[in-house]
């Protein structure tokens, strides 16, 4: 193991806060680990693994698990929160209480705030104000939590507008199996991580319908459209979403059943009912509430959004999959680049 580069806390005890605790304890650092409940974290702590999230994965003894958010947060440099986006607010209100204004805080989760719309960073800076965090940045990438425990070669990218805190976070995370960039854009890295989930979604009907690859194809091309369209009318650079954060993360999501809303499209499609398939998922996925807050983000700013919008009518309006698939290919003729 690298030499001891000092502590890091981790909020969130689910896959990616497990995941992101492992590759950073292998890296060198310390890491507190909190858990929401006592009972996962005495269970961590005894049989040095997660039995929740990623249980096939030991955690090396540099990981400190604890259910107590002042203890995980004193004497960290840093605080990386790993929490589900609608738990986000929460969790930070909790945590104002505790963090000190020279402790930088990274958001790793990925979605929108159900009801405002709000990324996740926003409400990180609105529950933290001028008692936490100087500087908060996002992580976000092509990064499956069980291949980054499992320590295969991935990359990610870090958005602040703070350069200098941006660089002590890509130095922070990366290691050789680990690559991260940086990018000041962060409308558009954290747009990215969120929209993304809502096209998952998508090709999770699509495979559960039984179409092919170029269904697949002119899903993913036309979601990123989509994606970028929103993202430019709400601040983010359009080059953004051609990176990991926008691209990356989008081919990795969409691509296999190692996502959870991919998961939760597929088993759409083969006719069960949303609220027993999320009732069976032991993780959020968070694309389902992500999609209700991309329709009303895009209806403020006055733009079209017609893959996110055939989803919301297959999770909330009762649309069939065979009917919103007939809707989208059945859209007015126009030229690609016009949308």
């Amino acid at each position: 193991m690298s030499q001891d580069r000092g502590t890091i806390a981790m909020i969130g005890a689910g896959s990616w806060g497990t995941a992101l605790s492992i590759a950073l304890a292998q890296a060198g650092w310390r890491v507190n680990l909190w858990a929401r409940r006592a009972e996962v974290a005495e269970a961590i702590s005894r049989r040095r693994r997660n039995p929740e999230y990623l249980s096939e994965f030991e955690l090396p003894d540099s990981v400190a698990p604890t259910a107590d958010l002042g203890e995980a947060v004193a004497g960290a440099g840093m605080v990386v929160l790993a929490v589900p986006s609608q738990g986000m607010r929460e969790v930070c209100e909790q945590l104002a209480l505790h963090i000190r204004v020279e402790q930088g805080v990274v958001s790793a989760a990925k979605g929108l705030e159900h009801g405002t719309g709000r990324r996740l960073s926003q409400v990180i800076g609105e529950c933290l104000g001028s008692a936490g965090a100087g500087d908060i940045a996002v992580l976000s990438g092509p990064n499956l939590a069980a291949e980054v425990a499992a320590g295969i070669a991935t990359a990610s990218v870090v958005a602040c507008a703070n350069t200098h805190f941006a660089a002590e976070v890509q130095a922070a995370f990366s290691a050789p199996r680990f690559r991260v960039y940086t990018n000041p854009d962060v409308v558009g890295v954290e747009l990215g991580g969120a929209l993304k989930n809502i096209v998952a979604i998508g090709a999770g009907v699509s495979d559960g319908l039984g179409f092919g690859d170029n269904t697949k194809a002119a899903l993913v091309t036309r979601g990123l459209a989509e994606i970028t369209r929103l993202g430019a009318a709400l601040g983010a650079r359009a080059e953004t979403f051609r990176g990991l954060s926008g691209m990356g993360d989008l081919v990795a999501t969409c691509a296999g059943r190692k996502s959870r809303n991919h998961r939760v499209g597929y088993e759409l499609a083969q006719g069960r009912r949303l609220a027993e398939i999320l009732a069976s998922m032991a993780q959020v996925a968070e694309g389902v509430e992500t999609t209700r807050a991309a329709l009303r983000l895009a209806a403020s700013v006055g733009v079209e959004i017609p893959i996110a919008r055939a989803i919301h009518q297959v999770l909330f309006e009762g649309m069939s999959p065979v009917d919103a698939v007939r809707s989208l290919m059945t859209r007015s003729r126009r030229d690609e680049l016009e949308e």
